[in-house]
């Protein structure tokens, strides 16, 4: 594990590479008591040549710092640990599989370790990073999932803490999704409930994007805005940029907006919603095949006997390209 402390006298402390064991906290630490906590997904991939390679490293620094700062932690230099997180794939490179689909899934943590039962900013924190091989999300291919649309218990909200990556954003969401658990669901789909209308916002832990046709017949792809309710997810930018880069000739519209469930159902009850799907670092991307709201099942678009769209298919291969280094991108940093 990477490790680095930081002191409020002292600043950040020099960095250490050490066997992975566990952490001696005082009961008292803030981290325990008032959720000082924050953290990254990210993932470490071998190429063809055997090189290992990142994928774009910049913007996980960029959102941790920034879920750091909303909950008074240290910032720190993005390029330099990005650096020491370069050195350490280095090191455990035994650890990073060969075979494409498998990868080290990469964990940088910051916590807040001043001992004290006092609200404030903390005094000292710690900043790490653990790691662990992983195989694919769907061994055995694409297996499409349903989602419940849930708007009695909300995720996120305007001036809350939804795009920050923390520790207390997340148990809060599994009491939910054990509830649509119960009822076959694999996941919640968030609302939020605004002048009468529920609007989409996340599925589960990933970003979600919905491929329907307007009523003149115009190809959309949608997903919501970063209003603060949702995550700045990487997967979920860099679909964005793939689709305003390779699909704009194609005739498709790429939008950031605000869209209501009522417009999904409405597209799908005309045959204009031609498929649904979450993008994050796990799964990269994961297909929808229907959607409950308000006690009805909305289809999303896939044919009984396919797992997967089109779109959702190529972004995928496109994404996983880039990330195995199969085409050479600025977003694949080789360490």
């Amino acid at each position: 594990m990477l490790s680095i402390e930081w002191t409020a006298s002292e600043g950040w402390l020099t960095p250490r590479i050490t066997p992975y064991a566990n952490l001696s906290l005082d009961p008292a630490t803030c981290v325990l008591h008032y959720a000082f906590t924050c953290f990254e997904g990210m993932k470490a991939y071998k190429d063809r040549s055997g090189a290992v390679r990142l994928f774009r490293p910049d913007r996980n620094m960029a959102r941790l710092n920034r879920s750091a700062s909303r909950i008074a932690l240290p910032s720190f230099s993005g390029p330099e640990f990005q650096k020491l997180i370069a050195e350490f794939c280095k090191l455990e490179e035994r650890f990073i599989p060969s075979e494409k689909g498998y990868t080290l899934y990469l964990r940088p943590t910051m916590i807040g370790t001043q001992r004290t039962l006092g609200v404030g900013p903390p005094g000292s924190a710690l900043l790490y990073l653990i790691a662990s091989p992983v195989g694919p999300y769907y061994p055995s291919g694409f297996k499409a999932v349903s989602l419940e649309a849930t708007s009695s218990v909300v995720r996120a909200w305007p001036g809350g803490v939804g795009n920050a990556k923390l520790g207390a954003n997340y148990a809060p969401c599994v009491v939910p999704q054990m509830d649509a658990a119960t009822r076959g669901f694999h996941q919640n789909l968030w609302l939020f409930a605004e002048e009468g209308e529920e609007y989409v916002t996340e599925v589960g832990t990933m970003n979600l994007f919905c491929a329907m046709q307007n009523k003149q017949g115009e190809k959309e792809l949608v997903t919501a805005p970063l209003d603060g309710t949702i995550l700045e997810g990487v997967t979920r930018d860099s679909v964005l940029e793939l689709a305003r880069e390779r699909l704009s000739g194609e005739g498709w519209k790429v939008s950031e907006r605000k869209y209501t469930m009522r417009e999904v159902k409405e597209a799908a009850d005309d045959g204009r919603l031609l498929e649904v799907f979450g993008a994050g670092t796990a799964a990269v991307v994961s297909p929808v095949r229907s959607i409950s709201w308000n006690g009805q099942l909305i289809k999303c678009g896939l044919p009984d006997d396919q797992e997967a769209g089109e779109l959702a298919q190529r972004m995928k291969d496109w994404i996983e390209g880039i990330q195995y280094g199969e085409e050479e991108h600025p977003w694949s940093v080789k360490v």
